[in-house]
């Protein structure tokens, strides 16, 4: 059994700088998605806090020796921490699972496993990527060489805590930097063990420290002089703003991975229609619809439309909601009350605007409280509605049908986003036609959402974002390149 009682999850409720929790600053009430209680209450740092936070991750990149470590050292130590990682899971996935849109069985069978897998991927990458010779004259060397960046500011968003803060802090670790993590505020516990589990495998106190608080300290943290980039996930228009912070106080590069309105396109010689009923269903009602890369826009060929929404409803009605802390949740709820309502005012006013309510479209009750909304399918809807042009951030599917493949390729295309899109096709040279013109960073061919596949980089095109996560991109990145020519003709 993977159920527990929350009330009795130790919480570490506090910064963590130079290898140890420092309190400071305005509390901030933190509520459980699950049943809208108060558990806890977490610093929101001042400013004199985030100096002292990122001078500390500065004095450890100069004097730790972490940054002139030999890559395979730095290799040994993360390869402890990701191991620390797996061994402490049931405490890391309370943590994670109690204060979050997380069950428990996703938080330990997923997000743990996966956060750990990441670092130790990232790991091996420490002595893969370097430098390299450039051709010249005879008489002299022409050469590239890297170096760490110094210390990089980051800010990972409330929907995946470990995952998303895993995906910037193992990279810029492994590469020899310091990092400075801001976790939201509504979910800022979980990470705190991690860092807490960073020094405890051999990495040097302060290249990872934890800094809490809202909006305000993000911005503080992104225009600090020793911050060196800003790595941030979360919505397009914060985004813009970090981007302005630090193009205001550094130039700094950015790493931004953003929101999305991402397609999916069903084609009507699909093989096996239960099965890509099943994928759809999972691309939307995974975290209840809270990922940006969810695929809420279903654009189906219309020969099969009316079969696909039907089995996509029966598999949304298997969907079980309960508290994250039960087994057997497979529903999340949605991250607060005043989502619940927002989520619950767009469907009503597109209703209201002429689409169909095919299924879903309220809030659904629990035993707790009403903290998770039903999956919904909006059918007769298009580009001139909100619910198609704007990231809803719940567990809400808009359905438009198509006949021909230029038809699903103009349907498929939006004004601002570019994150993800996926094709469902047994037609292998129709599925490359799409994957060329489908303007997104990432096309899923026959399947939806990410895998283990770390080497595999992310991001997106338009406003969905700048650079890349993961992959060999998400190490270059926390590098930067010096170039050398070498006269030895004397």
């Amino acid at each position: 059994m993977l159920s527990f009682n929350p009330s009795e999850v130790r919480i570490p409720n506090s910064h963590f700088i130079g290898g140890i929790a420092v309190d400071g600053g305005t509390g901030i009430d933190v509520k459980r998605p699950s049943d809208n209680q108060s558990y806890a209450s977490v610093p929101n740092a001042t400013p004199d806090l985030v100096d002292q936070a990122v001078e500390n991750a500065y004095r450890a990149f100069k004097e730790s020796g972490w940054a002139d470590l030999s890559p395979r050292d730095r290799a040994k130590a993360m390869k402890r921490w990701a191991n620390l990682i797996e061994n402490d899971v049931n405490t890391l996935a309370q943590l994670e699972s109690v204060g979050s849109t997380r069950p428990i069985s996703a938080a330990v069978n997923w997000d743990v496993p996966f956060c750990a897998e990441g670092i130790r991927f990232y790991a091996e990458y420490a002595d893969k990527c370097g430098g390299e010779v450039i051709p010249t004259q005879s008489d002299h060397l022409g050469m590239t060489i890297t170096e760490p960046l110094g210390v990089v500011g980051a800010i990972a968003p409330w929907n995946f805590p470990l995952v998303m803060a895993s995906w910037k802090v193992a990279p810029a670790i492994a590469a020899g930097n310091a990092v400075v993590l801001k976790p939201s505020e509504m979910t800022p516990f979980s990470v705190v063990r991690l860092a807490e589990l960073a020094v405890e495998a051999g990495i040097p106190s302060g290249i990872f420290n934890v800094i809490q608080g809202d909006g305000l300290v993000g911005d503080t943290l992104a225009r600090h002089p020793m911050i060196s980039k800003v790595t941030f996930t979360g919505s397009t228009h914060t985004g813009a703003l970090v981007m302005t912070a630090c193009a205001q106080s550094g130039t700094k590069p950015v790493t931004l991975e953003l929101g999305g309105k991402s397609p999916q396109l069903v084609f009507d010689d699909i093989k096996d229609i239960d099965k890509v009923a099943r994928r759809i269903a999972g691309a939307i009602t995974t975290n209840s619809g809270q990922v940006c890369v969810a695929g809420s826009r279903l654009l189906v060929q219309s020969g099969v439309a009316e079969q696909l929404i039907e089995r996509i409803s029966s598999v949304f009605e298997e969907q079980i909601a309960q508290s994250t802390w039960q087994d057997q949740a497979t529903l999340s709820p949605i991250i607060s009350a005043k989502e619940v309502d927002r989520i619950d005012s767009v469907v009503r006013k597109t209703v209201e605007e002429g689409a169909n309510l095919y299924t879903g479209g309220c809030p659904l009750e629990t035993a707790d409280s009403s903290a998770f909304y039903k999956p919904t399918i909006l059918t007769d809807v298009d580009m001139s509605m909100g619910v198609v042009r704007n990231e809803i951030f719940g567990p809400v599917l808009c359905v438009e049908t198509f006949e021909t493949d230029d038809d699903a390729l103009s349907l498929a295309s939006h004004p601002s986003y570019g994150l993800s899109a996926g094709v469902h096709t047994a037609d292998l040279n129709r599925a490359m036609r799409m994957v060329k013109s489908l303007d997104a960073g990432t096309v899923w061919v026959n399947r939806y959402g990410r895998s283990w596949d770390f080497a595999i980089p992310t991001g997106g095109f338009k406003s969905s974002g700048i650079g890349k996560d993961l992959g060999r991109q998400a190490y270059e990145a926390n590098r930067r390149v010096k170039s050398v020519l070498i006269d030895f003709s004397e």
